[in-house]
C-alpha cells in the first residue's frame, strides 16, 4: 500500500479505502503480528492496550508521524479475536480509553473494546449475482425491511446471522420479495436505538455473530437472487465515552461549536466540513460494498445532511452537501450497480439527479409525502373521503420530479402511531378489507416498494425491539389469509413488467382513467409496458356495484388477475370470474374510446390485464401523423 498516497487523500477528503490503512491489520514485519494505526492529531501520546498487554499493565506506545496526526505501531504475536483499545493522553494530560474507529469487530455489549479480526479469510461464491446486479430502475424492487434482533427469537436471544440465513432468507424468497433491507448492523451500544446511534462504522455488530457469518448470510442471499440493503447513518454518532466523541481529548469527529455538535437525538453531529471526517464516512460506505458485497445503502435522515439541524429555516449546510455529493460520486464510480437510497423528508430538489448535474447523486428517494397522505386518507371516515379525494391523486403531480420509492417502514409502526393495519378506519373487518385495498394501490402505483416486517401478517402490535414478531397471528384465518394475499401480490408484481419497467417514464409509466370520481370515491388508472395493459380500480367505500363502467386503453378481453375481496383472502368473493370484453363507448373516461363493465365489491381493489394488440396499418399511419 502506498502510505503517502492514502494519507494525502485522507487529509484531502478524497480517501475511499481508509479502512485498508487505519485500524488493526495482520502483517509480517520480521515476525507475525498486527499493525495498529489511528488518527489522533490532538493527542500528546497514544498507546495500544489489550488482552495481549494485560490491558493497562503493559501499554505499547505508538509512534507519531511528524505532521499528519497519525499514530502507528506493529506488535508481534497478536492473535485474531484479541481485544484492544487505544489509551490516549490528551494535550491537557487526561488519559482516555477509546475503541478503534476503524475496528472490523467489537466486543458484545455491554463490553466496548475492539477485537482483532482478519477479513481476508472471508470467501465468496456470488460472482454470478454481482455480474448481473444493477440499479434496478426498470426491474422489480420489493424490499422487506428487517430489524435483525426482532424478526424471530431463539428463546430470549435474537437469531444469529446463521439462523437468519437458514430462516429469514427462505421466508423472504417464499413470499416474493426481491431485497432485504437491514436496519443498521454497524456496532452500537443501545438496543433501543435500533442501530441508528452508531459507535463502530466498520464493525458489524457482534450481537448476532461475527463478520464471516454475516458475509455468509449475504453470500447465500445472492445465491438465491435476493439483494441486501444496509442502513447507514452519516449524520450523527453516540456520545458514549469509548466512542468518537472528543476522541483525542478535543472535538475531532464532531463540530467544535457545541450548538452544531449536539444533535436532536442526544448524540453528536459529524463535522462534515472536516476532510478527514469525510474520508472516514466515505470509506465506511464503500467498506460495506467492498468487503460485504452489499447491494444498496439507505442513508438515514438526509434532511439533516441538507439543512443545519434538519431545519430549512437555518439554511443549507454547504459543507455537508458537498460531502454527500462527493460520497455518492465515489460510490457510483467504484460500485456502479449499488443502489443509493435517501430517506429524505424535505422538498430539496434534485436529490436523485446525478452529481454531474449538480444533484445529490442518490438513485432513489423515499416518498414520505405519499406515505403520509395515503395513511391519512385510509384513516379517514369514508363519509368524509369525498373531501380528501385528492390526497391519493396528489403524489402523481410530483412523482416524476425524483425517482421515488414507496415506503411503509418501521417509522410507521412505532411511537404510538399504530401499525399500518391499525391505521385503517373502522372495525376489525373494515380494517382488513381496507389494508388489502391499500397494498393493491401501493403495488400498482409507480415506484419501488418497501415494507417493514410484520406488515405482511397484519400485525396490530407496534414494533418493539425486545420482542419478536407476533407469529402466533398466523394461527388465525384472517391473518393467514392476509399473508397469502401479500405473497400473491408480490409474485403478481414481479411477473408483470408493466408494474415496474417504466416506473420513472412519465410517458409510459402511468395514466389516470378517472382521478376525479370523488362522489363515489372510486379511482381508476392503468399501467403499461410494451406487451400489456394493467387496469387498477380502487373502491374506497362500503358501496358495491354489479355493473360499473371503466374506460380502458384498447379493445380486447380484460382478465382479472387480482381482487382484494377474493374468498381466499377472506373477502366477500364478489369478483369478475370471467374475462370481460371491451366495448366502444363514446362517453368513456378521458380520451379513451373503450370501456369494460365490471363488478366492484365494497372496499375492493381490482386489477385486470389485457395483452396489447398489434396496431393496424391505418393506426400506425394515424400515430405517425399525430
Amino acid at each position: 500500500m502506498d502510505r503517502m498516497r492514502i494519507v494525502e487523500s485522507f487529509h484531502q477528503g478524497n480517501c475511499t479505502n481508509a479502512y485498508r490503512f487505519f485500524g488493526a491489520h495482520f502483517a509480517y514485519e520480521g515476525s507475525e503480528g498486527v499493525r495498529f494505526t489511528v488518527y489522533a492529531p490532538h493527542a500528546r501520546k497514544v498507546s495500544v492496550i489489550g488482552t495481549f498487554t494485560d490491558w493497562d499493565a503493559r501499554p505499547v506506545n505508538m509512534e507519531r508521524s511528524d505532521f499528519d496526526g497519525i499514530w502507528s505501531v506493529f506488535i508481534s504475536g497478536v492473535k485474531e479475536w484479541e481485544s484492544y483499545k487505544y489509551l490516549i493522553e490528551s494535550r491537557n494530560g487526561e488519559l482516555i480509553h477509546k475503541a478503534d474507529p476503524y475496528a472490523f469487530y467489537s466486543e458484545t455489549r455491554p463490553e466496548t473494546a475492539s477485537k482483532v479480526y482478519d477479513l481476508d479469510d472471508i470467501r465468496w461464491s456470488d460472482q454470478k449475482w454481482l455480474k448481473k446486479r444493477s440499479k434496478n430502475y426498470d426491474k422489480p424492487v420489493n424490499i422487506y425491511e428487517v430489524y435483525a434482533g426482532g424478526w424471530k427469537k431463539n428463546g430470549e436471544y435474537p437469531y444469529t446471522y446463521t439462523m437468519l440465513k437458514e430462516n429469514l432468507l427462505p421466508y423472504v424468497k417464499e413470499h416474493g420479495y426481491t431485497h432485504i433491507e437491514l436496519m443498521p448492523l454497524n456496532e452500537y451500544p443501545f438496543d433501543g436505538s435500533w442501530g441508528y446511534q452508531a459507535s463502530g462504522y466498520y464493525s458489524v455488530t457482534s450481537r448476532y455473530g461475527n463478520p464471516t457469518e454475516f458475509a455468509d448470510f449475504v453470500n447465500e442471499c445472492h445465491k438465491n437472487d435476493i439483494g441486501v440493503i444496509m442502513d447507514m447513518v452519516p449524520v450523527h454518532f453516540v456520545k458514549d465515552a469509548f466512542g468518537l466523541r472528543y476522541f483525542d481529548g478535543e472535538p475531532l469527529y464532531e463540530y467544535k461549536d457545541r450548538n452544531d455538535a449536539e444533535s436532536q437525538w442526544g448524540t453528536m453531529n459529524f463535522d462534515l466540513w472536516s476532510e478527514e471526517v469525510r474520508s472516514f464516512l466515505m470509506s465506511a460506505a464503500i467498506f460495506w460494498c467492498d468487503v460485504y458485497h452489499i447491494d444498496g445503502i439507505r442513508i438515514d435522515a438526509v434532511a439533516n445532511l441538507i439543512y443545519w439541524g434538519g431545519n430549512s429555516n437555518r439554511g443549507t449546510n454547504e459543507g455537508s452537501l458537498n460531502f454527500v455529493k462527493r460520497m455518492n460520486y465515489y460510490l457510483n464510480k467504484e460500485f456502479p450497480s449499488v443502489m443509493l437510497i435517501a430517506e429524505d423528508s424535505s422538498d430539496f430538489p434534485k436529490v436523485t439527479a446525478s452529481t454531474l448535474d449538480n444533484g445529490l447523486g442518490f438513485d432513489y428517494k423515499w416518498d414520505l409525502g405519499w406515505m403520509n397522505d395515503t395513511l391519512k386518507y385510509y384513516a379517514t371516515d369514508p363519509i368524509f373521503r369525498v373531501w380528501d379525494h385528492h390526497k391519493l391523486t396528489f403524489s402523481m403531480a410530483y412523482f416524476y420530479s425524483e425517482r421515488f420509492l414507496l415506503p411503509l417502514s418501521h417509522d410507521e409502526n412505532v411511537h404510538g402511531k399504530k401499525t399500518v393495519i391499525d391505521r385503517m378506519f373502522g372495525d376489525y373487518d373494515m380494517k382488513f378489507a381496507q389494508v388489502r385495498n391499500l397494498y393493491a394501490y401501493m403495488y400498482a402505483h409507480p415506484g419501488k416498494k418497501l415494507n417493514f416486517m410484520g406488515n405482511e401478517i397484519a400485525s396490530f402490535r407496534e414494533f418493539d425491539e425486545k420482542k419478536e414478531l407476533d407469529w402466533f397471528l398466523l394461527s388465525y384465518p384472517r391473518h393467514d389469509a392476509f399473508l397469502r394475499y401479500i405473497t400473491d401480490l408480490n409474485k403478481i408484481y414481479k411477473s408483470h413488467a408493466c408494474l415496474y419497467q417504466y416506473d420513472y417514464d412519465y410517458q409510459k409509466g402511468f395514466k389516470w382513467i378517472d382521478a376525479d370520481n370523488a362522489k363515489q370515491s372510486i379511482y381508476s388508472f392503468y399501467r403499461e409496458d410494451d406487451r400489456e395493459y394493467l387496469v387498477c380500480v380502487l373502491n374506497m367505500t362500503a358501496a358495491s356495484y354489479e355493473q360499473f363502467d371503466i374506460g380502458v386503453p384498447q379493445s380486447g378481453k380484460y382478465t382479472e388477475v387480482l381482487n382484494s375481496e377474493k374468498d381466499i383472502y377472506n373477502g366477500c368473493n364478489m369478483c369478475n370470474f370471467e374475462p370481460v370484453k371491451a366495448w366502444k363507448n363514446k362517453k368513456a373516461q378521458g380520451d379513451l374510446e373503450y370501456s369494460i363493465t365490471i363488478r366492484i365489491a365494497p372496499w375492493s381493489a381490482v386489477w385486470l390485464t389485457c395483452p396489447k394488440r398489434k396496431k393496424t396499418v391505418k393506426e400506425k399511419s394515424d400515430t405517425v401523423k399525430q
